[in-house]
C-alpha cells in the first residue's frame, strides 16, 4: 500500500544505494508503541520509493527498545530506538557503558495521550487530573487526611462524571507513555488536590511525597497494561465502564471504538496539541547510533526521509496519522544531514 505520492525532492534524499558488502543490509528499528504507526509507515514508503530495503520495525515499549539500542554496537543489535520520551541518563550512561557512545537524537514531532472508554460506554466529558489521582492514586486525600485510596465509583470525588465502578487501564512502566502519565496527570492531580501537600506538611520530604503521588492503587482498579493499545483496546471491549490511556494516533485509528474524554475542558487533536491547549502531550523521538551510519545500509537516509517536509510536516502522511508536525523540522533535519550527536553540538 503506498500512502502518498513524493516528489522528486523527497526522493533525492535516499537514491544512492550502498554497495559496501555487510553482513545486514536492511535497518532495525525497535522500541515505543505509539511511534510504532508512524515508523511503520515511513518504513513501508521507504522501501517502496528507494533501493534500500524495507527497515524492519518492532515495537516492544520505549524503555526495551532503547535497553536493545545500548546493548552495543555491531550487526546484531538496532540501529535505531524509536522513543516517546527523551532518553534518560542512566540508558545514556548504560550505552556507553556498552561502547554506544555517539548518540544522535531525532524529534519527530508530537502526540498527545488521551483518555478514551467504549463507544456505548458511558461519556467522561468532565476530567481533570486530579479526577485521574482521585481514581487511580495508591493515596488520597479525604477529609483533611491522607489515606489509603478509599474510592470506588468516580461519582463518589466528582459528581459530573459517571456513577460507575472505576477501572482504570494505564502504560506499564517500560511505556514512555507512563512516564508522560505520571508527571502530566498523576502528579498534577496531586498538587491539586491538595494531597501533596498535605504529604510534605506531614512531615515528608518533597521528593518522597512526589513518588508516592505517582504510586497507583493495587486493588485491581487500576490495571498496568505491559503490551501495545491493542491489549488496552481489548481490555475496554470487555469492560463497558473503562477508561484507557492511548495515545493521539492510535485512538483516531480506532474512533469506531473508542470515544474521547476531554482533559480540563479540551478535546485532543492535531489542533489542540500543536497550539498548546491540550494540557497532555509530548514529543516523540527515534535514536540513531552514529557508529552505523555508513555501515548499515541506507540508515542515515532512511532518517532523512523520515523528516523529510513531505513526510514529517504539516501535510505529510504521518499527520494524517495524527502527528503533530514539529515546528523545528528545519533545525532537525540540518542536524542529521551534519550527524549531530548528543551533547557535542557536532
Amino acid at each position: 500500500m503506498s500512502f502518498v505520492k513524493l516528489s522528486a525532492s523527497a526522493l533525492a534524499i535516499a537514491a544512492i544505494s550502498a554497495t559496501t558488502a555487510v553482513a545486514r543490509d536492511n535497518v532495525q528499528v525497535a522500541g515505543s508503541s505509539t511511534v510504532l504507526p508512524y515508523a511503520s509507515i515511513v518504513a513501508e514508503l521507504f522501501g517502496e520509493n528507494t533501493d534500500f530495503p524495507t527497515p524492519v520495525v518492532e515495537s516492544g515499549g520505549s524503555s526495551a527498545g532503547l535497553k536493545r539500542f545500548c546493548q552495543g554496537v555491531g550487526e546484531n543489535t538496532i540501529d535505531v530506538a524509536n522513543a516517546s520520551r527523551a532518553i534518560r541518563e542512566k540508558e545514556i550512561k548504560a550505552c556507553a557503558e556498552n561502547g554506544v557512545t555517539d548518540i544522535m537524537e531525532v524529534r519527530i514531532g508530537y502526540d498527545g495521550i488521551v483518555f478514551a472508554s467504549q463507544q456505548s460506554g458511558p461519556a467522561f466529558n468532565a476530567f481533570e487530573p486530579s479526577d485521574i489521582f482521585n481514581a487511580l492514586g495508591a493515596k488520597v486525600l479525604k477529609d483533611g487526611a491522607i489515606v489509603d485510596n478509599p474510592y470506588n465509583t468516580w461519582a463518589e470525588f466528582n459528581a459530573d462524571l459517571p456513577d460507575v465502578e472505576i477501572a482504570g487501564f494505564i502504560p506499564g512502566t517500560k511505556h514512555g507513555t507512563r512516564e508522560v502519565f505520571e508527571e502530566k496527570v498523576l502528579l498534577i492531580g496531586c498538587e491539586a488536590t491538595g494531597a501533596m501537600e498535605t504529604m510534605i506538611a506531614g512531615g515528608m520530604s518533597e521528593d518522597d511525597a512526589e513518588d508516592a503521588c505517582l504510586n497507583v492503587r493495587t486493588d485491581g482498579k487500576s490495571v498496568d497494561i505491559d503490551g501495545d493499545y491493542t491489549e488496552t483496546l481489548a481490555r475496554i471491549d470487555t469492560n463497558p465502564n473503562g477508561i484507557g490511556v492511548f495515545g493521539l494516533a492510535f485512538y483516531e485509528n480506532n474512533t469506531d471504538k473508542l470515544k474521547v474524554a476531554t482533559m480540563s475542558g479540551i478535546a485532543p487533536s492535531t489542533e489542540t496539541i500543536s497550539t498548546g491547549e491540550y494540557p497532555v502531550s509530548r514529543p516523540l523521538f527515534f535514536y540513531i547510533k552514529k557508529a552505523h551510519i555508513g555501515v548499515i545500509p541506507g540508515l542515515k537516509e532512511y532518517a532523512q526521509f523520515f523528516t523529510h517536509d513531505e513526510i514529517a510536516g504539516p501535510s505529510g502522511p504521518l499527520a494524517n496519522y495524527g502527528l503533530v508536525a514539529d515546528p523545528e523540522l528545519a533545525n532537525t533535519q540540518d542536524a542529521i544531514a551534519n550527524e549531530v550527536t548528543m551533547g557535542s553540538g557536532s
